[in-house]
Order: structure tokens, then C-alpha cells, then sequence
């Protein structure tokens, strides 16, 4: 997923890439797909691509193992954000320090 169209067209083929300095890029990714089952790009708009920069930065923190396998990530989207599905707390009457006053 990504914010680019322009890169996610040249990643699915439907577009060449001209810029010298991303052919290499270009070049990796093709070389990358080969070795998957199956591998989706997917547009989508700047303001909505709060996951695609999740993913950007988990992808960036891991070392590629090399040869190893790697199990397929799934991912479901939802219609709703994480919080709207979040389960609602009791409000707690208590003051904050009640646990300590009682502890003392």
C-alpha cells in the first residue's frame, strides 16, 4: 500500500520507470515479486494512508532473513478506527490516590 500512484503503477508494470535512480528500485521490486505467491500493490490517497506509513516503518525496522521464509501477513481493514471498537470501562469513582490510602 502506498500514497504514490505514480510508484504503485511502475510497481504493477503499467508503467515504465524512467528515472535513472529508481530503475534499480524498480528493478528489486520486480525481482522480489518473482518470489512470492501472490503480491497486491494498492493505491491509496495521502490522508488516508496511516497504515501504508505502519507498514513503511515495520518493514523498515526488520532485517531481511535472506533465504528464510516468511509466513504472509494478513491484514484486515475496518470500516471503523481501533477506538470506536474499544470495550467501554466502568468510570471509577474512587480518587486516584484511593488505592495508596488504603495501602497506607
Amino acid at each position: 500500500m502506498g500514497d504514490s500512484d505514480l510508484i504503485i503503477r511502475q510497481a504493477q508494470g503499467e508503467w515504465e520507470t524512467r528515472n535513472v535512480k529508481l530503475i534499480p528500485y524498480s528493478q528489486h521490486v520486480e525481482y522480489l515479486g518473482k518470489r512470492f505467491k501472490s503480491i497486491e500493490f494498492r493505491y491509496i490517497p495521502h490522508c488516508h494512508n496511516e497504515l501504508a506509513d505502519a507498514l513503511a516503518t515495520l518493514a523498515s525496522m526488520l532485517p531481511y532473513p535472506g533465504n528464510a521464509y516468511i509466513d504472509p501477513l494478513e491484514i484486515q481493514i475496518r470500516e471503523r478506527r481501533g477506538y470506536c471498537n474499544t470495550v467501554e470501562a466502568e468510570p471509577n469513582i474512587q480518587p486516584w490516590y484511593h488505592e495508596i490510602k488504603r495501602f497506607l
